[in-house]
């Protein structure tokens, strides 16, 4: 498969077959997604390997119970990790002045860079990832069940594990159309009949009607907006990550 069909084909992979991925063929992969850009080659995150399967089902509520959690051979929390760097700083007589909210966006950034990359470098590999993005939801209790120190903060988590359909690349998934997300020199707001040209094809997916039925809502809109991410929850969600955040130190003069 070709570079350009295979970004155009990639999709995510929820189930996997028991084929194992070794210790060396995931630090192989890590060292290789380490060489994502980062904020003054500072790498400021951490990843946690979780393979135990006790420590699976610790996880998989945290995570509103999602399958792919028990079910993948190598399971990967991505962090914000300031703590190692300003170790290293007082060590050598430096004081770090990162315990604020610029630093956490950088960290933030960092961390989600090398995390995409390694689901890349995984997936050219054959391998499958899943992305959840339910980690910074229950941020403090993954961080409990994995023995988080302060200043390091959860920020992403990725399954890997072999396809169980063999592919990791096939027929992709619905993405606006380039027009709809390029601007050219500045922002170009769209007309009502662009909204209506780009989200055409989405709506007419016979499984978004699906969802339309089962939640007994009007419009797909609708089921984004009031059922899949409603206010309450992420104001709930909202409120606790950055509690969260703040108590590791981050953007407390504010």
């Amino acid at each position: 498969m070709q570079i350009p069909e295979y970004f155009s084909q990639r999709h995510t992979v929820r189930q996997y077959s028991d084929k194992e991925i070794s210790t060396q063929q995931l630090n192989a992969m890590l060292d290789a997604a380490s060489h994502a850009p980062n904020t003054g080659n500072m790498q400021w995150y951490s990843v946690i390997v979780t393979r135990d399967d006790e420590q699976k089902r610790r996880l998989a509520p945290l995570h509103f119970g999602q399958p792919q959690i028990c079910d993948a051979n190598v399971v990967l929390t991505f962090c914000i990790d300031l703590r190692r760097f300003e170790l290293w700083c007082r060590k050598r007589e430096a004081e770090p002045g990162f315990d604020n909210f610029q630093s956490f966006v950088a960290s933030m950034i960092d961390t989600s860079l090398v995390a995409q990359q390694l689901c890349t470098v995984a997936e050219m590999q054959g391998i499958g990832t899943c992305y959840l993005g339910t980690t910074t939801y229950k941020a403090r209790q993954i961080a409990e069940v994995l023995d988080l120190p302060v200043r390091v903060v959860p920020v992403a988590t990725v399954t890997l594990g072999y396809p169980s359909s063999g592919k990791v690349a096939d027929g992709g998934s619905w993405r606006l159309p380039v027009s709809a997300w390029v601007h050219d020199e500045t922002y170009h707001e769209p007309s009502a009949a662009d909204i209506d040209s780009w989200y055409a094809s989405l709506e007419a997916d016979p499984q978004s009607q699906k969802f339309i039925d089962e939640n007994n809502k009007k419009t797909l809109a609708q089921v984004f907006t009031d059922v899949r991410y409603p206010r309450t929850s992420a104001e709930q969600f909202s409120k606790a990550y950055l509690d969260f955040i703040k108590e590791n130190g981050f953007g407390t003069e504010y």
